[in-house]
């Protein structure tokens, strides 16, 4: 089968095609931001093209020559601070990505299993009573990040009813492991609880809200779950990606603490806190379960573990 992967070399995009190089026969290519990295293109530029997905003519000409029989869509701005900095630019890049390839396939009479990557920010906020969420429950996001992704979710779900690409519609929650960017709360922790172990920044951790609670899910199993959805998904279905399990942002700093080998004090940073914060969000992955079979297998103490470790080899050879 030949399967496209947008957003390649993102923090998903490496687990997932090392992954699938590993389990399937699969042919695979994938697409990269122009501006990526030299070094990192020089390492995987076999299979991949560079390409911004608001090119309309690019994404035409790449479906047009690889003509996928999967796309998995893992390209797109998913930082939420940013997006309250640009929320244009979020809404542009990741709905009109997504457009641009979906109405490649209808011009080009192409069929591809179309995995569409929401995000559990789409529910949005409710009591504790409604947790964990199920794929039914309303959809109200509450930044222009999840806003974004209530659009890409119901756009694949009306190219389905439309044109019959048969697209299956993912709802992760947070996925975390090695290799994510400090911009993102678990990374950013931990890189701050390296560089105190390593002398290069005072024992004071900073941080935001600690109160939030959230579903955290390792990404090796995010992308095991994405390759059995595209396998085994009902096209038009949506389904969650999560652990059930809602966590604080606080468990996670004490987490690090204990883990940590220095003495470390935490401080509220008020700059760090968002314009709104969803108290609490997590989810039930039952119906993903019931279609592949799926279950996370990776402990969350495990990916705390080695996303500290990783960035601990960071500090030390950057020092």
């Amino acid at each position: 089968m030949r399967v496209l992967i947008t957003g390649g070399t993102g923090f998903v995009g490496p687990y997932l095609r090392r992954y699938l190089l590993t389990t399937t026969d699969w042919h695979l290519h994938a697409t990269c931001y122009p501006d990526a990295a030299p070094a990192l293109l020089d390492a995987v530029r076999e299979g991949f093209t560079q390409l911004d997905l608001r090119d309309q003519a690019g994404v035409y000409t790449l479906l047009e020559t690889f003509r996928p029989e999967a796309i998995i869509h893992l390209a797109g701005q998913s930082h939420v601070p940013t997006a309250y900095k640009d929320p244009w630019g979020t809404l542009e890049n990741n709905i009109r990505g997504q457009l641009h390839l979906l109405e490649a396939c209808v011009k080009l009479e192409l069929q591809p299993r179309f995995l569409v990557i929401g995000s559990g920010e789409e529910y949005g906020r409710d009591t504790p009573e409604a947790m964990p969420l199920r794929e039914d429950h309303p959809l109200r996001p509450e930044n222009p990040y999840s806003v974004s992704k209530v659009a890409q979710d119901v756009l694949g779900y009306q190219y389905f009813i439309s044109y019959g690409i048969p697209v299956v519609r993912m709802r992760p929650f947070n996925h975390v492991g090695p290799g994510q960017s400090p911009r993102f709360v678990l990374a950013a922790f931990a890189q701050q609880v390296a560089r105190i172990e390593a002398g290069q920044q005072e024992p004071v951790l900073r941080v935001g809200n600690l109160s939030p609670a959230r579903d955290f899910t390792d990404v090796r199993d995010v992308v095991r779950a994405y390759a059995l959805a595209l396998q085994h998904g009902e096209p038009g279905e949506a389904y969650n990606v999560c652990s059930g399990t809602g966590r604080t942002i606080q468990s996670i700093v004490n987490r690090l603490l204990e883990l940590s080998t220095a003495s470390i004090s935490v401080e509220i940073d008020p700059a760090r806190y968002r314009p709104a914060d969803v108290p609490a969000l997590y989810g039930s992955a039952e119906k993903l379960r019931r279609a592949t079979d799926w279950v996370p297998e990776i402990p969350f103490e495990q990916t705390v573990q080695d996303v500290l470790d990783e960035w601990r080899e960071n500090v030390l050879h950057n020092a």
